[in-house]
């Protein structure tokens, strides 16, 4: 006797890329509520992003900001990395605007304190969620370079691959592999002490 062997048909989940495509082209097509979902999809990661570029105030205004430049910008948009690589170059390049902004106007000012370099109290937040292994981490985190807490963040925080972290930082794929290596090493000296 003869059997037939049947398969169940598998259901592929979408990917993330194909999610955030399907929600362009909403919006493209004047859907107010896929620009909302975007938006809501990312909004967090890109506020993750800006802690970790060392923005401490106005987090919200900044992700604002850069959601206001890429749907403005959306037609240059090519799809050659992800959206979510996409939206963290033009948060990336809004904070450095801003720091040369800054940089200007601390030039004219006599006396004025520079905030990058003011010690920041830790938060009722991070003091209830810390622990001392948290603690170590974080400073040894901010031990690093920049580039090296920006590559290191993008790699371990946020899941980012290589060419995406060097689309990002403005650097090659094998500079932002060593600065992850760098700042890995420099971690687990650092904890290991």
């Amino acid at each position: 006797m003869r059997t037939l062997a049947v398969t169940a048909p598998t259901l592929t989940e979408p990917t993330d890329d194909a999610i955030d495509a399907a929600l362009l082209a909403r919006w493209r097509d004047s859907d107010e509520r896929a620009a909302t979902e975007l938006v809501q999809r990312h909004a967090p990661a890109l506020a993750r992003f800006a802690a970790t570029l060392g923005v401490r105030d106005e987090v919200d205004e900044l992700v604002q900001d850069t959601f206001v430049r890429a749907f403005h910008a959306l037609d240059s948009f090519r799809g050659d990395s992800s959206l979510r690589t996409w939206l963290f170059t033009i948060e990336r390049r809004l904070v450095l605007d801003r720091r040369r902004s800054g940089a200007r106007r601390r030039q004219h000012e006599v006396g004025g304190e520079d905030d990058a370099d003011a010690a920041v109290a830790a938060t009722p937040l991070d003091t209830l969620v810390a622990d001392e292994t948290q603690a170590r981490l974080r400073a040894a985190v901010a031990r690093l370079t920049p580039t090296q807490r920006e590559v290191f963040t993008l790699r371990v925080a946020e899941g980012r691959s290589y060419k995406e972290i060097a689309g990002i930082a403005g650097t090659t794929e094998g500079a932002a592999r060593v600065h992850y290596h760098n700042a890995l090493r420099a971690v687990k000296e650092y904890l290991d002490a």
